[in-house]
């Protein structure tokens, strides 16, 4: 089940607690963190929790926080990325102290291998893949030696070299460290620090052919730059002695990790390569998707910084793994723009109206949010004839329904009472159109009618509507948790994530609508400005719901 946390008075997480108790110590003089990402795809909200974490953490004891990029893969990384992964950590509301590569560390990363060589900890290995999984063993059995674990240093430092220059085909050699092949932990069973590929860097082009792998890189590049709290998720907890076993034999600088739960949220998922399949099998249009839990996605869909800063903040820092309850991402999403939203009018399935008893047009006063004291007002056109939302309307209401009936009274947000007197239809029986009467004297900020109503409808003017298109965007997956379910996550996908209403009807006001701004359709949903549009034609994200709909189907099941 779904664990959703509730609000509660902030204490300290255990990551600060070592923190207070290691600078309290006198331990460092300073704290300073980093954010290491891969360059092979686009940021998710789970760095997003990362990202708070670090800076956050750096921001309140006064340290610092450096964006290093892991990018020791070459086949995989692009500068497409680097670029996506930078802009999603200003747009965040964070700057790095120091923009730096584990490519900038090559040459001392491989000095680093070399030291281990010398020190008979390190060896060419001329194993297959194939034979070096099957030499590893199993967890409650022992690995079995290479027959090249105890080749010289003087064979190792040539053959390191030779690989280096280029000399060997991929797979042909790798370098091991000399650890434990009877270790517990299989990570210790002379993990591969060096293998060999052939493929052009992003950054430093052909000038090399073997790269370090991730737990040799990753460690020691803490250690150069005097990471005092290497902080990672969980699945690398594993990896900690072997952190700890390159820093010891190295005698550099003691970098150490410490290990949080990753995030994992309902109806998503989050796995680079899953995103990458619904990118490339078109089940979404690209990594910044609106239905995509990338950062990139997100804002595009319409969230926040502060919502999504506001989230892992109320989720806080765990040991183990939970499911957290996408209802909270959504609540924190809502709670920001209700502070600070647009209110605009928008009509989705348009039933037009006339007002038999008003001639001509006026322009009336509408605030643009009510929850700000110091709220501008804006100009809404009234005529006399309107567009309601024809699911506004019932021929035959049942008891206590206080929208428009025939012989029914409403207010019209920020205008009038009106008072359906005849429904037109068509040939068929279809309602084409309302014909309505309204009360002078009943204006909003001026009434004087004394008549009481209990509902209120939002409109737009059809004189004066713009027409725009809405995409109505929900949940990707119709399940909790679809990484856990039987077959193909893929099966899962939500087949109404998506709704496009071409030509919905707006009031004028949105016409100067810009792409920073964040608007609340009245009784509708929050929603912003997509880039597909144009002047021609603007285009509205939906970011959320006003309510959670998916806690009532829930309660259906």
């Amino acid at each position: 089940m779904a664990t959703n946390i509730q609000e509660e008075e902030r204490s300290l997480n255990f990551i600060e607690e070592i923190v207070e108790e290691d600078l309290r110590a006198g331990k460092y003089a300073s704290i300073l963190t980093r954010f290491p990402p891969e360059p092979n795809g686009y940021l998710h909200i789970g760095h997003a929790k990362s990202i708070a974490l670090n800076f956050g953490l750096a921001q309140k004891y006064g340290g610092k926080t450096n964006l290093r990029f892991d990018d020791t893969n070459p086949v995989t990384e692009d500068t497409e990325y680097v670029d996506s992964i930078k802009e999603d950590i200003k747009w965040l509301g964070f700057e790095w102290a120091h923009e730096l590569y584990a490519s900038d560390y090559f040459e001392q990363l491989y000095e680093f291998a070399i030291i281990l060589i010398n020190k008979g900890l390190a060896y060419v290995d001329d194993s297959t893949s194939e034979q070096i999984a099957a030499q590893k063993g199993t967890p409650t059995e022992p690995g079995q030696e290479s027959p090249f674990r105890n080749r010289s240093a003087d064979e190792n430092l040539q053959l390191f070299a030779d690989m280096r220059a280029g000399k060997y085909k991929e797979g042909e050699k790798v370098l091991r460290a000399k650890v434990d092949m009877a270790s517990p932990n299989m990570l210790m069973r002379d993990p591969i620090i060096y293998r060999i590929k052939h493929a052009h860097h992003h950054r430093t082009g052909d000038e090399w052919c073997i790269y370090p792998l991730y737990d040799f890189a990753h460690g020691q590049s803490d250690s150069i730059e005097g990471i005092t709290h290497s902080i990672c998720t969980l699945e690398f907890i594993s990896h900690r002695p072997l952190y700890d076993w390159f820093i010891e034999k190295l005698e550099i600088f003691p970098s150490k990790q410490y290990e949080f739960a990753r995030l994992n949220i309902t109806y998503m998922v989050m796995s680079k390569r899953k995103f990458l399949q619904l990118v490339n099998e078109k089940f979404v249009s690209d990594w910044d998707d609106p239905r995509m839990p990338t950062i990139s996605g997100m804002r595009r869909r319409g969230f926040t910084p502060g919502s999504i800063k506001n989230f892992a903040e109320r989720i806080g820092v765990q040991k183990r793994d939970t499911l957290i309850d996408m209802s909270l991402l959504e609540f924190c999403i809502r709670e920001d723009l209700n502070k600070k939203a647009l209110r605009r009018m928008v009509v989705f399935d348009p039933l037009k109206i006339v007002i038999t008893n008003y001639n001509g047009t006026e322009l009336l006063k509408s605030e643009d949010n009510p929850e700000d004291e110091n709220t501008s007002v804006r100009d809404v056109p009234f005529s006399r004839e309107l567009y309601i939302e024809r699911e506004d309307f019932m021929e035959h209401p049942p008891k206590k329904y206080f929208r428009l009936a025939p012989g029914q009274k409403v207010r019209l947000k920020s205008a009038y009472i009106i008072q359906c007197d005849e429904a037109i239809k068509d040939n068929k029986g279809n309602i084409t159109e309302l014909r309505c009467s309204y009360i002078p004297e009943s204006k909003s900020g001026s009434d004087t009618s004394g008549i009481k109503v209990q509902g209120t409808l939002h409109w737009v003017s059809v004189a004066h509507a713009i027409t725009v298109e809405l995409r109505l965007y929900d949940r990707l997956f119709k399940v909790e948790d679809p990484s856990n379910e039987e077959g193909d996550f893929k099966d899962y996908i939500n087949p109404d994530s998506l709704q496009v209403i071409q030509a919905a009807y707006a009031e004028p006001a949105l016409r100067k609508a810009k792409f920073d701004e964040r608007y609340q359709f009245l009784r509708k949903g929050y929603f912003c400005l997509d880039k597909d549009g144009s002047e021609e034609k603007m285009v509205f994200n939906r970011t959320v719901t006003l309510k959670d709909t998916w806690a009532k189907e829930k309660k259906k099941d």
